[in-house]
């Protein structure tokens, strides 16, 4: 049969390349499903022989929505390899640039990515169906989503010097203080943003409500979990120990060092994706299944230690300690957004958020450091060995979206088992598909370090390997 090819614009809303393809049994029903990741990983080799102080300007370049969360990662590991705590100043300075990245990433997925198949329909026109048909169909909710992003994106500015690839964290410390005037400004604009985030989490909760059945059973399926928390287990976004539960919230690895990361994670590989598939060891792959983000962290946390985040926690459980269905994702990326902007003004009115002490010893006395940060997508870990003149020998770097990688090609073979029932593609049929992988948040060049556009394409494959049908987009 001679495959057919589909282009559908406008390219869809994901960050690298990517294919799909389900594999039908002999009765036309889905048999399995795949998510592919078609670019090469090769970022870590050519950090190799670089100086290690250099690493947090080099790995931001992995990616330019994410680069806050690689600076801060990367930095941490510098700073174990220097083996001397930062100052205390420093560190709030730090997590006060995290609190912008997980502000401004969350309303990006949200408002720009998400809310165009959740407020103009799966099977909206795809030509519409995007943030300039959300601009010119519900132009105040899009001007809500645009002003909340701006907020976390002026934040990361005021605090670091420059919105992307800024150079403010530093082996040891950050290299520039915050001004009051600096500090005031950003709390000028915290009662709007708190505004625009209590916004979108009526609007979700009400979309919930209203399609309640398919949003409890979209991809839901029992995995592990993983997450930092705090001591007490709250929620903890920028430092913290490394915390592994089971399908019903019980933790089972718990309070983990996070250089101790290599002894509960492995990582397998497929011919058929450039992606790895982390695991947790002692379950084996691929049974060591565990997701990581938003809804991972709200399962494997105790509470969150901010009054209006943690009341909107206990909301999201209402029905049970663990929320599986993928959809959830959304809502707990708003909790986090919510927790952002509190954590934010806290830092901002803490008594030595202005103070000059930023910067400790940064020369080298460990031979290999550890960096891990919960990324607005997921835990992000950075690990960096050198040599005696402290220059890299190796890299790893695990970030959210490998640690999903299971998880995500879980939940394409839900979707596709409950939708593809011919031997047909339709448009509708790839958006629900790619609205699973959404839910996730992919950054598919962190995952592969690779640059390029933004295409997808999914492919019908019948019990004798024939390609029926192809649609792709980009």
């Amino acid at each position: 049969m001679t495959t057919k090819t589909i282009t559908i614009n406008p390219v869809t809303r994901i960050e690298g390349h990517a294919k799909i393809t389900i594999h039908l049994d002999r009765r036309g029903e889905v048999d399995d499903a795949r998510f592919h990741v078609v670019e090469f990983r090769g970022f870590e080799k050519f950090c190799e022989g670089r100086h290690f102080s250099e690493m947090p300007q080099i790995t931001p370049r992995t990616c330019g929505i994410c680069p806050v969360s690689h600076l801060l990662a990367s930095a941490k590991a510098c700073d174990a390899i220097v083996g001397q705590e930062i100052p205390r100043p420093a560190k709030l300075l730090r997590e006060l640039m995290h609190m912008g990245q997980i502000i401004q990433s969350h309303a990006l997925s949200f408002f720009h990515l998400s809310a165009p198949d959740l407020l103009l329909g799966y099977d909206s026109d795809p030509a519409t169906r995007n943030i300039v048909g959300l601009i010119q169909q519900k132009p105040d909710i899009a001007i809500k989503g645009i002003r909340l992003r701006k907020f976390g994106q002026e934040l990361i500015k005021l605090v670091g010097g420059r919105k992307i690839h800024a150079d403010f964290p530093v082996p040891g410390g950050v290299n520039k203080v915050l001004t009051t005037v600096q500090r005031d400004e950003i709390l000028k604009g915290l009662p709007e943003a708190f505004a625009n985030a209590k916004f979108a989490l009526d609007l979700l909760k009400g979309y919930h409500k209203a399609n309640l059945a398919e949003v409890e059973s979209f991809a839901s399926f029992d995995s592990n979990y993983m997450g930092l928390v705090q001591p007490d287990g709250a929620l903890e976004l920028y430092d913290g120990k490394l915390r592994f539960c089971d399908a019903a919230g019980k933790a089972f690895h718990d309070q983990i060092p996070t250089e101790k990361y290599l002894d509960y994670i492995g990582e397998a590989v497929e011919p058929w994706s450039y992606m790895k598939f982390p695991f947790i060891s002692k379950l084996g792959y691929p049974n060591g299944i565990y997701r990581v983000g938003p809804l991972a962290r709200l399962n494997v946390c105790s509470h969150i230690a901010t009054p209006q985040a943690d009341a909107e926690l206990n909301l999201w459980r209402a029905k049970g300690r663990v929320q599986a269905s993928s959809f959830y994702y959304h809502w707990a990326r708003l909790i986090e957004l919510l927790y952002g902007l509190e954590r934010a003004q806290q830092l901002l009115k803490d008594p030595e958020i202005d103070s000059t002490d930023i910067l400790a010893s940064n020369q080298p006395t460990q031979r290999d450091g550890v960096g891990v940060i919960e990324a607005p997508r997921g835990t992000l870990i950075h690990h960096y060995w050198v040599d005696l003149n402290g220059r890299i020998e190796k890299a790893n770097l695990i970030v959210a979206t490998g640690h999903n990688n299971l998880a995500m090609n879980r939940g394409v073979q839900a979707i596709a088992r409950k939708y593809v029932k011919a031997k047909k593609l339709k448009e509708g049929m790839l958006n629900r598909v790619e609205s699973v992988i959404r839910c996730y948040d992919p950054c598919l060049s962190c995952a592969t370090h690779a640059v390029g556009q933004m295409p997808m394409m999914m492919r019908l494959v019948g019990p004798d390997g024939e390609v029926l049908d192809e649609v792709t987009r980009g």
